[in-house]
Formats: structure tokens, C-alpha cells, sequence
């Protein structure tokens, strides 16, 4: 398996070059936001990831993580690792400094995130779900709440993780049946769980888990589901894990990848009185609470479907320059150029819509203007079903094709290119499967307010594409591909919720591969002003014109194809009848 080398230039270029650094660093309690600092800490999450996680990428995948009555131990390695992980204060690098975090903003803590999951894609999800659960109880947590649990989870002393699914619900929380009864000031939680990740385990010393449950008298449906908080163990008189509660893993699932990440199944109130758990904002509101957790997931989603692919790409490079075929390393094979190239220019643009997303989501949460928040937040929830839907099905698509330039080497498991492709798998399907990602799109995001928030999107797209952005050259075709999204998304909308249901996944994608050539154009145009100026990195520029080059000429003709299939209409789903064509 390669090594893994943090791409921290590329990380840096889009941080300072092509976004707006400069309006981080303005926001309130950003003002340590320097190139410096930003330096420091990306050369060593990059050493960290790359000597500490991705050593323990290959043991992870071949012994996992193992489960016992007793509970599930981690994969060998993986205990040590977290605590280094812990002690290096990684775990609250953008946690708020009044529960012991750095305070630093989301954007860079998604580079952080980006090489955690490209080193160890399973370590990296532990992390991931304990931030969720910092998030749920930062927005919805009573004070006393947060007093008790937030410290201890933004260190990362504490885990957390998000139980939402049970056996018969899957992605229709409606069918939630798990239940909660009043006793005292608490409650008693009596059901069953299931995909739980990082639900157990042993690399630290409590788990807080964020629990969907029915209170007695909830409305049906949806609208009666309510949020719990559920220790592990519950806490004593001094704050610290005291009894153990009464939920127990029942089993982890024998998964496809990820093997390292224990997905579990969590019964509660089986051996006493109930699951002793603590409600989560207010009654009956589960699913606003739940909504916070997941949309900070979906972002690193897509962050972790860069991460992976970029790993991918990293090991297929390394394997082309060394592989001699005709006399030659295939590296110089255009076939292989091709595929590579396919590989980097979408890595690019990918990074680029997840740090833009960050950076968004910055100025949402941070700014001290009401108007400038409103619209941050209109664009990261446009942006938030491309970054997860878009993003996780490039990371399979690469991921897939590091395997190719392998070739007959990629189909075996020394080389480490199929446990890219499998881990990479599992990411279109949870946190929301990719087809609900483009209902949510279409749906909540483009239906709900007649698509003002898309258009804004496009309306600075066409800036850059007719160059009157600032530093901006014309760009023909992606103003070729706006004209098509464009149409796409009048379409939709004049033909309401049939017509965007039955195209929503297409449309979705066509919204990523047009997004994706903004990038690419935005990034063309930083590289051609530092050309034209004094530069000592003339290659790294050069290539990354190259890499905006293909991206527009090789990878965005496939938004003509998807912006066909919306422009069809609905007729192709609808004319299929399930009992008869199926």
C-alpha cells in the first residue's frame, strides 16, 4: 500500500489563492486565521495523517474491529492512535474555545478532515461522529448539557455518534419505534438501533449517544419523534463515567469496506429498567435537532469521498511512474495520462466546492451581519446535497478507476487500490442515500423558493464564465454549460414535484459537474495571474491549468448528457409500471 503524502500545496492554493482568506480572517473570532498559523497546522495534520493514521489503513482493513458480549475492541493500533490523536488537540481544532477547542473555522478544520480520511477513512469517521454530536448539542443541548458533555467531547476525551435507523425504518424516520418514557427529569429508552457507527468501541472512556425515540403521546410520523442524549455510561456525582447504562451491542455488521469502523447494532432497556437517557431540545422536535447533526455530516462526506480519492489517486501515480510497459512507464501511455488526469482535475474541483462550502458556512455561523449570514446560508444549503451526492458518487468513480491503472495488480488487495474502492463505497449510501440528497435539492432547495437561491449560484457562475468577476478571463464552455443548467432548472421548476422527483438525481449531478467547472474556471484564471506575474512555482501553476484545462474539455461535455435526460421530463420513470416492467 503507498504511502500517503498530505497534498498540502494544493490545500493552500485553494485556501489562499482561490477564496477569499481575507474574509475568514474578518469574521468574528477568526482573527489567529493567518497564513502562519494555517501553515503550521497543515504541515502537521499532514505529518500526523500520514505517519500515525495511514500505517494502521491496511491492519484496519484486514483484522477490523472485533466484537465480544464484553463490547467491540478496535482494531489493533487504533486505541493508541486516538489518543495521540486526542493529545495533539486535533479533535477540537474548530471547537469553541469556551468548551476547550481552538476556535478555528470550519474551512480549515475541512482540510484536516479531508487528510484524516484520506489516511484512515474508518479512524477518521469516529471524529467525524463525535463532531455531529458536538453540533446537535452546541445548537439544541440544555446549558446544563452542554456544562456536562461538551468539554469532554470537543477534546475528544468522549466519543458520540448519531442513532437514527432501526430494521424496519431505514431512510423513513417516520417508521421510528424505538420508545421513551418519562421517570423524574429523564427518561427511559426501550428499542433497537441499527448502522450504528462507532456505536462501541474501546479508545475512549464514554460514549454519548444522540438517540431518536417516541415519546408516549407523539403525534405519528415525523413530527413525533424527539431527541435523547444516551451515556454509555451515566455520568456520577463528579461528572466523570460512573454505571453502565442499560444498552448493550448486540452485533457489527460484515461490511463490503471500512472494516476498522464498527457499524453496530444497539439494543436498549433489554437487561433492566430502560436505556437512561436525557431529551434533547424539545419534545417532539427530533427532527430539527437531527437536521443540524446531519447536514455538518453530509459536508464531510463529501470531504471524505475527496479524501479517499485523492489517496487513490496518490497510490495510481506512484504506481504508473514505476510500472514499465512497452518499454516505457505506462505514466506516459496517454490512455493512462487520460485516467490520472480524470482522477486529478475532479480532485481539484471537488476540494475546491468542499472548502468553498466550509468557508460559506463560516460566514453563516460567524458573521456579525444579518443580511451576509441569510445569504451564506442560502448557498450552503444549495451547495451541502452537491458536496454529498456529487461528491461521494466522483469518490466511487475514481476511487474505481485508481483500480483500472493498476490494472490486474489494482484486483487484488496487496496493492491497496480495492480497499479505496470499497471503503469509498459506502459513502452515496449513508447520511442519507444520494437520491435523497438530490430530492433535497430539488425539493427542499430549489421547489421551496422558486430556485432564488440557485439562481443567485448561477448569477456569480455567469460572472465568472462572461469574465466580469474580478481576475476573471471569459470562459465559453462553462457559459455553454450554464445556458443547459440553466434550462435545467426552469424546467423543474415550471413543472413542480412530479417533474423534479422523477429528475432529481440527474439534475443533482448536472448541478456538480457544472459547479465543478466554476472551480475549474476560477482556479485557470488564479493561475494564469500568478503566470503573468514573478513566480518561483511555475510548474505547480502550469499544472494547474492543465488540470482546469481537461476538467473543462474532457470532464464537464458530461453535464450535456444529464441536462438531456432532465430536458426529456419524467416521462421514461413514469411510463414504468413496477408490477409490470420491473
Amino acid at each position: 500500500m503507498a504511502d500517503y503524502r498530505a497534498p498540502t500545496r494544493d490545500m493552500r492554493f485553494i485556501l489562499n489563492e482561490v477564496l477569499d482568506a481575507a474574509r475568514i480572517r474578518a469574521l468574528p473570532g477568526f482573527d489567529e486565521y493567518e497564513p502562519d498559523t494555517v501553515d503550521a497546522i497543515l504541515e502537521e495534520a499532514g505529518r500526523f495523517a500520514g505517519s500515525v493514521l495511514a500505517p494502521l489503513n491496511r491492519v484496519g482493513d484486514t483484522e477490523g474491529a472485533t466484537w465480544s458480549p464484553e463490547g467491540v475492541a478496535a482494531a489493533p493500533g487504533f486505541g493508541d492512535a486516538y489518543r495521540q490523536y486526542v493529545e495533539a488537540g486535533w479533535n477540537g481544532l474548530t471547537g469553541s474555545p469556551d468548551h476547550g477547542g481552538m476556535g478555528m473555522p470550519r474551512v480549515l478544520g475541512s482540510v484536516a478532515t479531508e487528510m484524516w480520511n484520506a489516511a484512515n477513512m474508518s479512524f477518521a469517521l469516529c471524529p467525524l461522529l463525535t463532531a455531529s454530536a458536538v453540533e446537535a448539542l452546541s445548537h439544541h443541548g440544555s446549558d446544563e448539557q452542554k456544562a456536562r458533555y461538551l468539554e469532554k467531547l470537543v477534546s475528544g476525551e468522549w466519543t458520540g455518534c448519531m442513532d437514527l435507523t432501526e430494521p424496519q425504518a431505514g431512510s423513513d424516520l417516520a417508521a421510528v419505534r424505538t420508545r421513551a418514557q418519562a421517570d423524574g427529569d429523564a427518561y427511559r429508552l426501550f428499542g433497537q438501533k441499527i448502522y450504528i457507527t462507532w456505536g462501541e468501541h474501546d479508545v475512549a472512556d464514554n460514549i454519548i449517544h444522540l438517540v431518536l425515540a417516541r415519546l408516549p403521546d407523539a403525534p405519528a410520523g415525523v413530527k413525533g419523534i424527539s431527541l435523547f442524549l444516551v451515556p454509555k455510561f451515566i455520568l456520577d456525582d463528579a461528572g466523570g463515567p460512573g454505571a453502565r447504562n442499560d444498552m448493550r451491542c448486540a452485533s457489527i455488521e460484515h461490511k463490503l469496506g471500512i472494516h476498522a469502523s464498527p457499524t453496530c447494532t444497539i439494543t436498549y432497556g433489554e437487561e433492566g429498567d430502560g436505556a437512561l437517557g436525557y431529551l434533547v431540545g424539545e419534545e417532539n422536535r427530533g427532527l430539527a435537532c437531527m437536521f443540524t447533526m446531519m447536514n455538518a455530516a453530509r459536508h464531510k462526506m463529501g470531504l471524505q469521498a475527496l479524501g479517499v480519492a485523492d489517496r487513490a489517486y496518490q497510490a495510481a501515480l506512484t504506481y504508473a511512474r514505476d510500472r514499465q510497459q512497452g518499454g516505457t512507464a505506462i505514466v506516459e501511455h496517454a490512455d493512462v495520462k487520460r485516467m490520472l488526469m480524470t482522477m486529478r482535475s475532479q480532485i481539484d474541483v471537488l476540494r475546491a466546492l468542499c472548502l468553498d462550502t466550509a468557508s460559506q458556512m463560516d460566514v453563516a455561523e460567524s458573521s456579525d451581519d444579518a443580511a451576509e449570514r441569510k445569504t451564506a446560508q442560502a448557498r450552503v444549503d444549495v451547495l451541502i446535497p452537491i458536496v454529498k451526492g456529487w461528491g461521494t458518487e466522483l469518490g466511487v468513480e475514481l476511487t474505481n478507476t485508481g483500480v483500472q491503472i493498476h490494472g490486474g495488480m489494482g484486483f487484488v488487495e496487496e496493492t491497496g487500490a480495492a480497499q479505496y474502492l470499497r471503503d469509498a463505497r459506502i459513502a452515496p449510501i449513508y447520511e442519507g442515500t444520494n437520491g435523497i440528497q438530490a430530492i433535497d435539492l430539488v425539493g427542499r432547495k430549489l421547489l421551496r423558493d422558486q430556485g432564488s437561491a440557485m439562481k443567485a449560484l448561477i448569477a456569480d457562475m455567469r460572472a465568472t464564465a462572461d469574465g466580469t468577476a474580478p481576475g476573471a478571463n471569459a470562459h465559453p464552455g462553462l457559459a455553454a454549460a450554464l445556458d443547459l443548467f440553466e434550462q435545467a432548472t426552469d424546467t423543474l421548476i415550471a413543472g413542480g414535484q412530479d417533474v423534479a422527483m422523477a429528475n432529481a438525481f440527474n439534475y443533482m449531478m448536472l448541478a456538480g459537474y457544472v459547479v465543478g467547472a466554476w472551480y475549474a474556471a476560477r482556479i485557470a484564471d488564479v493561475a494564469r495571474v500568478a503566470l503573468d506575474g514573478e513566480t518561483d512555482e511555475t510548474d505547480f501553476y502550469q499544472a494547474r491549468q492543465a488540470s482546469a484545462r481537461f476538467y473543462i474539455r474532457q470532464i464537464l461535455p458530461k453535464a450535456r448528457g444529464y441536462a438531456a435526460m432532465v430536458a426529456g421530463g419524467p416521462d421514461a420513470v413514469d411510463m414504468v409500471d413496477a408490477a409490470r416492467h420491473l
